[in-house]
């Protein structure tokens, strides 16, 4: 326990300490239970109950949110969510997991205090999942890295708003309770918070991914005719993009943070393997092209590091940080899928099998680079704003 008159920055770490004893010492053993990639798509509900029961009991539930419901600062959050990634399932056990993370924190920030007591505290509680419905499907011309292409359409009909559309890549849907709804109207983008399950919401069919680590897959969803009354938007009418980019940059961190947990584990588990494997008269780690390997990890996770920490600085400055949490995205990312496919490679055939929970980091890992927008949408981004900057100074 901190000691009274202790920095925040001293409590976090003390949080983390205990979510990572919990990880280590609980979730480690979890890694191989047949209810963890279910059919492919991630952990059952009974297994995430299960998990989250015990991290109940130890007191690592949802921990990046204090007793009063406020949530730490990005960099004492960063202290908590990188160890909490230690394991791919440690996210799931102790509720730091995307989406239901970045849910949290943009209803703990833009909901009003109705919306928070019906939707944010269950989720805070870890009694239930959420999902957020704003990419659309590619072949019909919607929405994805680019949200101005959204498809999916809202009208006004007296004090309810009726909702059309399809949806696709949305992480949860399937057995979610709480959702965040994107959609277009005339005034522009808005925001929904719904309850599910939903008649008009259906699950059309769950999406076979490279990853498998979070909760009910990745849903392509039908909204026919959802009604959803006027106090359960967020904001109002044409708000929506100012509100989803609270939630932008916090999130992209988030994901950065949590993954750089797991190739941490991944290093980890190469290194040990590197030490007791001989090969050629000696341990593979006194074999340069091996030991150069691991070598590189070590700095590509250092410097990763830093960046997540630069870009919470900024966020905790109060700046958007748009820009800074792109920028940390493309490098942590990049520099954490380098780690895990090193990490294969040091391992050979045993990287490469469901004997080690490498395997699955890497499918992880691979899949970031995509998530939250891929490396590419990140640097046309990051290069349209160094062309503003620069036409800025001749004018």
């Amino acid at each position: 326990m901190s000691a009274p008159g202790s920095s925040a920055a001293d409590v976090a770490a003390d949080v983390a300490a205990k979510v990572e004893r919990f990880v280590r010492e609980t979730v480690f053993s979890y890694e191989r239970d047949p209810r963890f990639e279910v059919h492919g798509h991630g952990p059952s509900d009974t297994l995430v109950a299960e998990l989250r029961a015990k991290a109940r009991e130890a007191g690592v539930l949802t921990p990046h949110v204090r007793a009063d419901g406020s949530h730490f600062s990005q960099r004492d959050t960063a202290t908590i969510l990188k160890k909490s990634g230690l394991s791919p399932l440690g996210p799931v056990a102790v509720n730091t997991m995307a989406p239901d993370e970045g849910n949290m924190y943009l209803l703990a920030k833009m909901g009003s205090e109705e919306q928070k007591a019906h939707f944010l505290e269950p989720l805070v509680a870890g009694r239930a999942r959420s999902a957020f419905f704003m990419s659309e499907p590619a072949d019909e011309g919607g929405a994805g890295s680019d949200p101005s292409m959204m498809k999916t359409r809202c009208r006004r009909d007296g004090d309810d708003w009726i909702i059309d559309g399809r949806k696709a890549f949305i992480t949860g849907a399937q057995g979610a309770s709480v959702g965040i709804v994107m959609a277009r109207s005339d005034d522009g983008a808005c925001l929904f918070l719904i309850d599910l399950p939903n008649p008009a919401v259906r699950v059309e069919r769950l999406l076979d991914t490279i990853d498998s680590s979070m909760p009910g897959g990745h849903a392509v969803v039908a909204i026919d005719q959802l009604r959803v009354p006027q106090h359960h938007m967020l904001g109002a009418s044409g708000e929506g993009f100012r509100y989803a980019q609270v939630r932008l940059s916090p999130a992209r961190l988030s994901h950065c943070m949590r993954w750089f947990g797991s190739a941490t584990r991944a290093q980890e588990i190469a290194t040990a393997y590197a030490c007791r494997r001989e090969a050629f008269g000696k341990p593979l780690i006194d074999h340069e092209g091996v030991g150069f390997m691991l070598a590189e990890n070590l700095i590509d996770l250092r410097q990763a590091e830093l960046m997540i920490d630069w870009c919470a600085d900024t966020l905790d400055g109060g700046s958007l940080g748009l820009e800074e949490s792109s920028i940390t995205k493309v490098a942590v990312s990049e520099a954490l899928m380098r780690v895990a496919d090193r990490c294969v490679q040091v391992m050979g055939g045993t990287g490469v099998s469901g004997d080690s929970v490498v395997e699955q980091i890497f499918r992880e890992i691979r899949a970031f680079r995509i998530y939250d927008g891929p490396t590419e949408v990140h640097k046309w981004s990051i290069a349209k704003r160094i062309k503003r900057s620069h036409l800025a100074t001749l004018s």
